[in-house]
């Protein structure tokens, strides 16, 4: 029998002769239970809002996206497009130029990206699913498809044959603009629809023909700004990087969602982390009072610890007492707060208790991930108060 486990289990079930050091107890406990709550539904609020966040992006970010690392473009070929599509894990490609070019409206101008997308850009990209008006465009015609921002921000309506939304692009050249028609290319695009996704996005981009970019750039058929890809389920997406990468041998890059939107990414990170050294804190001061609450005990319990060590009991098994009630207590506290922070996200999720605007409950999310980070943190610092508390236990002062 594990004689240490054995005292520490009796210790925790039996009440002390004290009425202050029950009072301190249970406070100890109920700490407990209380920082293991908060910690555990703030990091479930945090990645709901994570998820919340980068729902966005996903509708414009790809799962891989192939971009040059010296200048603007790359040319593909189609030798290269087909060993790309061959590669496992890979479900569909896009092909696509992007550029921040000028636009203008019935005398309003405004500065963005114009996105020439292919036939298979819907395949391998949410954003077609956004659209707030209109339909999508049709290949290999002047249809544009533009953001909610930029539709307001230009007065722009959908299928208005007699004031056409128009794109400049200026042409390379060294040397100050002289004049329009010598300096920009210029066309005429027809907006069919209008997307909307979030104040930022909608404010992006202006969607066309992959083949009519490429004339307003001045670029060659097999010549691209990037190739979005989508990967199957489960997919190797490092491998699939290597793959593509050492196919056009160091001329292009691979880039994954997340390193798309690192900005973003290292925001969420950092703010999750504060937020979670924040709460370990409080969790840290609640724990002050478990180990008052073991030195009273230790002391109390004095006359039956020199007892045990005059039966023959080390010294070491009588700390060991005291430093398994302690990570006992904050074991179970942390179970009952885990379970009770369990039940408050579940509810959350349910029935959408607290709301951030009248249509929008406040975004949560249950992962394992952060279960198992509050309890190993519960368990390690529970280990380190118990541990300076029975360090009280010595020949000194049982004698």
């Amino acid at each position: 029998m594990n004689f240490p486990l054995y005292i520490a289990k009796r210790y925790i079930l039996s009440k002390s002769k004290s009425n202050a050091i029950n009072i301190i107890s249970v406070i100890a406990l109920g700490g407990i239970i209380v920082g293991t709550l908060s910690l555990f539904v703030v990091l479930s609020v945090f990645s709901g809002l994570r998820e919340y966040s980068v729902q966005f992006t996903n509708n414009f970010d790809p799962d891989l996206k192939v971009i040059t690392v010296k200048g603007k473009s790359f040319s593909i070929t189609t030798d290269e497009e087909k060993k790309i599509k061959s590669i496992s894990g890979i479900a569909t490609i896009s092909k696509t130029v992007e550029e921040r070019v000028l636009f203008s409206f019935n005398g309003k101008q405004q500065v963005t990206y114009i996105k020439g997308v292919d036939r298979e850009f819907q395949n391998s990209n949410g954003i077609s699913k956004n659209l707030f008006n209109g339909q999508w465009l049709k290949p290999e015609t002047p249809q544009a498809v533009i953001g909610y921002g930029i539709s307001q921000k230009l007065s722009l309506g959908l299928f208005d044959f007699n004031n056409p939304l128009e794109v400049y692009v200026p042409k390379p050249k060294k040397g100050q603009i002289q004049s329009v028609d010598e300096d920009f290319n210029v066309d005429y695009l027809m907006p069919v629809g209008i997307y909307a996704v979030s104040e930022e996005l909608d404010s992006k981009y202006v969607f066309v023909d992959l083949n009519l970019s490429q004339q307003l750039m001045g670029f060659l058929p097999n010549e691209v700004t990037g190739i979005e890809i989508k990967t199957q389920p489960n997919a190797d997406k490092e491998k699939i990087k290597t793959e593509i990468e050492t196919l056009f041998q160091g001329k292009i890059k691979v880039k994954t969602r997340e390193e798309l939107n690192s900005t973003l990414h290292k925001m969420l990170n950092t703010e999750n982390i504060a937020v979670y050294l924040i709460f370990t804190l409080v969790i840290i001061v609640a724990l002050f009072n478990l180990v008052g609450a073991l030195i009273m005990i230790i002391i109390e319990k004095k006359n039956n610890l020199k007892t045990l060590l005059n039966l023959g009991a080390e010294v070491s098994d009588l700390r060991k007492v005291f430093l398994l009630q302690g990570v006992l207590l904050s074991f179970f506290g942390g179970l009952i707060g885990l379970i009770l922070g369990t039940i408050i996200v579940y509810l959350q999720q349910k029935f959408s208790l607290i709301m951030i605007t009248d249509s929008l409950a406040y975004p949560v999310v249950f992962e394992i991930s952060n279960l198992l980070i509050v309890l190993s943190t519960i368990l390690f610092l529970g280990f380190l108060a118990a541990f300076i508390a029975s360090g009280r236990v010595s020949k000194k002062l049982l004698n």
